[in-house]
């Protein structure tokens, strides 16, 4: 954009007459430099997507100047850091009065002050190990497989250098984030959202269940960073309503159950309409050889950084495995969640239908239960959610669907009601407990006819758990109850 410029040849202005108009001041409007993202005002109403710049900026760009020369972020024509919520190039950006009070956040990494402040505001100061290993390597522009146990802060990790490498400036996509389920989407976009807020980035989640005349409207404004599931993101892209040529950040998040087969092919056709000469990161708790060999074609030259990666070194869980007969299940379960105290009780069912059965089972026995499942409709699975982590329900039975990326404070125990398929599940769900280095219980019940499959996982996981009997176990605390002085 132009700037009229007065003529040098002009003669200076002499005193108004009386009798001549006020001519009005330009307005100035407020907008944040596109280098040094300090708050600055213009003559000019900016154009979206053009950059803007404050005039220490422009000088040094004009002049080539280094950056390393450019002059310390300017605050605010009153002379102060502008406001927590200020509203910047239209867009409510906030800005920290504190910001150079965050030099200790996340220290020896070169990040922007949003970022460092952003950061604090969750309460964290130092980085995990994946976070502390990675974050370097992808604000270096590698790509990169990531591995750590769940709980461990994966999302973080690649959140940081995600915000750091998108441009205000654009509202072209230029990050995507893949994700399996609806809740991890959430889950995911919400992080993200508390990292580019700050810095006028915008976030728009695209995942089934809704109405899509939601997502179209999100897309027109215009998001730097999409997250997504699979399909509803490749039905944007066949519909032409996502263009992701502009695309130079990609996560592949839960790795290895985005390249399995159930989202592979829709996984490929989306990268397939990505630059090539983009970054790639592959991120999940579990990592099987054949992800690494599938995910040559999508990566180059990938970092590799893994925490505790032979699942040696599971969570700090304690693992009760009780063989049991089918016919007792119920009853065991109505006896570990009395003995639960009311802390929140995640059990995990194998079927759609045998979750909902079960649920009906405990809702008509009293205890205040959820179910979670692929057939609910978003407003209800966001219900059931909302009542978890309330507290409402003290108790949700789910399906696979929440052995990923679910994460609710406090959950105390996870039930595997019904064995899992494999070692990665098993690792998945009960790393919904013991998060963040907490303490957490795992139980899983074993049928005389899975023993065969439990001999797998823990082949897989290369351990071998103790074993008891459900029988025996209740026989004894009976034993106990009769003992006790009445």
């Amino acid at each position: 954009m132009r700037l009229q410029s007065r003529s040098p040849r002009s003669p200076k202005p002499g005193p108004k007459k009386n009798n001549s108009p006020d001519i009005p001041r330009p307005q100035r409007h407020q907008v944040i430099c596109a280098d040094c993202r300090a708050s600055t005002t213009v003559p000019f109403l900016p154009v979206k997507g053009r950059p803007v710049y404050c005039s220490d900026c422009l000088y040094l760009r004009r002049n080539s100047v280094t950056t390393d020369q450019k002059p310390p972020a300017k605050s605010s024509p009153n002379g102060k850091h502008p406001s927590r919520k200020e509203s910047v190039n239209g867009v409510q950006a906030s800005v920290s009065k504190e910001a150079d009070s965050h030099d200790s956040i996340f220290p020896g990494m070169i990040l922007n002050k949003a970022t460092r402040a952003a950061i604090a505001a969750m309460g964290i100061s130092e980085p995990t190990p994946i976070q502390d290993q990675c974050i370097p390597h992808l604000l270096e522009g590698r790509d990169l497989i990531g591995q750590a146990r769940t709980g461990s802060g994966k999302t973080l990790a690649f959140a940081v250098p995600m915000v750091e490498q998108c441009e205000s400036t654009s509202r072209q996509p230029q990050a995507l984030v893949l994700v399996p389920t609806r809740e991890l989407a959430i889950q995911v976009g919400g992080v993200i959202e508390e990292l580019a807020r700050p810095q006028g980035l915008h976030v728009t989640l695209l995942y089934g269940g809704r109405s899509v005349g939601n997502d179209y409207k999100a897309l027109k404004r215009g998001a730097q960073i999409i997250v997504g599931t699979p399909g509803r993101t490749l039905d944007h892209v066949r519909q032409g309503s996502l263009n992701l040529k502009s695309v130079r950040f990609l996560v592949l998040d839960e790795a290895d159950e985005m390249l399995d087969r159930g989202f592979a092919a829709d996984v490929d056709a989306i990268l397939s309409q990505t630059p090539s000469q983009r970054q790639t990161a592959l991120f999940s708790a579990t990592m099987p050889e054949w992800v690494s060999k599938t995910s040559r074609k999508h990566l180059k030259d990938p970092v590799k950084v893994a925490i505790d990666a032979d699942l040696q070194t599971l969570p700090s869980v304690e693992h009760l495995i009780y063989s049991i007969q089918k016919t007792d299940k119920m009853e065991a379960l109505r006896t570990l969640l009395d003995r639960s105290e009311g802390s929140p009780v995640l059990v995990f069912g194998k079927t759609r239908h045998g979750v909902k059965r079960l649920a009906k089972q405990l809702d008509a026995l009293g205890y205040p239960v959820g179910a979670l499942q692929g057939d609910l409709s978003q407003p209800a699975r966001d219900r059931v959610m909302k009542d978890f982590r309330s507290g409402a329900a003290q108790i949700l039975v789910a399906t696979n669907v929440a052995a990923r990326g679910l994460d609710v404070e406090g959950i105390g125990q996870v039930i595997n009601y019904d064995l899992p398929d494999s070692e990665q599940l098993f690792t998945h769900r009960v790393g919904r407990t013991g998060r963040m280095g907490r303490a957490g219980e795992a139980i899983t019940f074993i049928t005389p006819d899975e023993d065969r499959k439990w001999k797998e996982i823990e082949r897989g996981l290369g351990l071998n758990f103790t074993r008891r009997s459900w029988t025996r176990e209740r026989r004894r605390k009976q034993r106990q109850e009769q003992a006790e002085p009445r």
